[in-house]
């Protein structure tokens, strides 16, 4: 079921054709209920009987919300959004992080723990089936559906919006495939209520929805898929065989990679939930333009960066103050830090370093507000960065790109050039914006320290730079590549829209052939089997 196959295809056909006898329809829980099964086989098809999972949460969240909305008591409001909370992480963490768990458990107390599939057992005795119970696998996309239900309940506790309607209604809300596997995550206040609107396309939002797919495609397969097989995928299996400029540009082959890999699944998803009549909002916005690490996260992953402002970063303190919730997560993370490094003697040196900073608080309470406003920026990239997956390598790149937030705070404060717009100044931000943003992609990238330490270690030793001429030959077309995606991305925003704006305005006959002759193109530039999208394993 990647987007990218012919099967995802001709399913996309076959519901489109069931969808046209009931889109129109006046019981609008008729649609809905059509796209919540079309969604739920979509699923099973992705994940297999983890569909159970997504029909758990979106089971306990609907019940949760209609509590929480009805409720008068201030106490069991509180309650059952904690419960929501809970339940929705005490889920995830199951399947993402027991083997985290297991392991640093087993590194710090000796002991010989094994991870036990719980469900899986239940599942081979109540239905028969033979599941590993030995192995515990992550369901697709659980990341995403398990925020977008927290979203829901607690937007419903902040009365920002008001309960769905029916269990029909909100498992669609949940589980509408176009974003259930890799986002953009969706709130409820944005689209339950397209939910009952009346199906509308205009002939301008169809061209546009014909384009955003075709470009999806270009994106994932025409240049993603091409660089990272030819290319980025090789020199990270084993970057000491190659050179330090090959790594260097394997490094920001791959930082193209993964924005064209994941901007080209949204920009798909996007256009393949307009055609339904689903508008769903922009999650990238040429992040490789931002002039700084904070404008950066305003462009990338948009959905998740809102998401992490809205529902963790402002309601710890934000940048006014800190909260109970801060030194909460801020021991999360410390013994998470711990258990990584499978070493005891950290719980007193952070618990010193902790002490020194009440202390310098209570003396300078200006200093105490640098702290908390800092602690809380620094926590909601550390644990966007452990959203990702436990380990030292998500954890360096988030803690390196909170750094990055907090040094720019206090640059733009002292900077010469922070209010001069002309290009020179604006491509020197640029720069380094993303030459920062593309070595934290080191640790995001790498499977274990070992392959971020060989190549550190190439590229600081081994960037010898008469062999440039030879690696350019022999990737040339790689090269030729990432130069054209760095080109597109970078073309202004005025050419894009006048392209965009062509496209549309076309005749649906020479769409088709425009689309036809893009699909031959594409596809003809497989190389490999089909790569997965690289936010599936999110």
């Amino acid at each position: 079921m990647i987007f990218t196959r012919f099967f995802f295809w001709g399913f996309f056909a076959l519901v489109l054709l069931g969808y046209s006898f009931v889109y129109n329809k006046k019981n609008r829980s008729i649609r809905a209920g059509y796209l919540f099964a079309a969604s739920l086989f979509f699923y099973y098809k992705s994940s297999g009987f983890f569909f159970f999972i997504l029909l758990f949460s979106t089971i306990t969240d609907f019940f949760i919300g209609k509590w929480i909305y009805n409720s008068r008591n201030e106490m069991a409001r509180k309650f059952l959004v904690a419960a929501s909370v809970v339940v929705n992480l005490t889920l995830l963490a199951y399947f993402k992080y027991a083997y985290f768990f297991t392991d640093s458990i087993n590194t710090l107390l000796g002991t010989d723990l094994h991870v036990i599939n719980h469900l899986a057992i239940i599942a081979n005795q109540t239905a028969g089936t033979h599941f590993n119970v030995n192995q515990i696998l992550l369901p697709v996309g659980i990341s995403f559906f398990t925020f977008q239900t927290i979203s829901y309940s607690v937007d419903v506790y902040r009365r920002q919006t008001e309960p769905v309607k029916n269990l029909i209604d909100f498992g669609f809300y949940v589980s509408f495939f176009p974003q259930l596997v890799a986002g953009p995550i969706v709130r409820a206040s944005g689209f339950v209520k397209q939910i009952y609107e009346d199906y509308h396309v205009s002939k301008r939002e169809f061209g546009w929805a014909v384009f955003m797919i075709l470009k999806g495609l270009i994106k994932k397969i025409f240049i993603g898929d091409f660089i990272a097989v030819n290319f980025v995928d090789r020199v990270f299996s084993d970057p000491i065989t190659y050179t330090g400029f090959e790594n260097l540009m394997a490094l920001f082959g791959y930082s193209l990679q993964v924005y064209v890999d994941f901007s080209g699944y949204t920009d798909i998803a996007i256009g393949v939930a307009l055609l339904m009549g689903f508008r769903l909002p922009q999650n990238f916005n040429s992040p490789y333009k931002a002039k700084s690490v904070g404008e950066f996260w305003k462009r990338w992953h948009m959905s998740l960066s809102s998401w992490l402002k809205d529902y963790l970063y402002i309601p710890i303190g934000g940048n006014r103050n800190g909260s109970v919730f801060s030194y909460i997560s801020l021991g999360l993370v410390l013994a998470i830090v711990v258990l990584l490094a499978g070493k005891f003697i950290l719980v007193p040196i952070f618990a010193v370093a902790v002490l020194v900073f009440a202390i310098l608080a209570r003396i300078f309470p200006g200093v105490k507000r640098q702290i908390d406003t800092n602690i809380n920026l620094m926590l909601t990239m550390l644990l966007g960065g452990l959203w990702h997956g436990a380990s030292w390598q998500f954890i360096i790149w988030g803690g390196l790109n909170g750094i990055g937030l907090v040094t720019y705070k206090f640059w733009r404060k002292i900077s010469p050039w922070e209010k001069r717009n002309n290009i020179l100044v604006n491509i020197w931000k640029i720069a380094i914006t993303f030459g920062f943003i593309t070595f934290t992609r080191i640790f995001f990238r790498s499977e274990s320290m070992t392959v971020v330490n060989g190549m550190m270690h190439q590229i600081a030793t081994d960037l010898h730079l008469n062999v440039i001429p030879q690696v350019l030959a022999a990737y040339k077309w790689v090269f030729l590549m990432m130069l054209f995606g760095f080109f597109i991305h970078w073309l202004s925003d005025k050419w894009k829209e006048k392209i965009t704006e062509w496209f549309i305005g076309t005749p649906l006959w020479l769409k088709v052939v425009i689309s036809a002759v893009v699909v031959i193109i594409v596809y003809q530039s497989i190389s490999a089997d089909m790569q997965p999208f690289i936010y599936f394993q999110f």
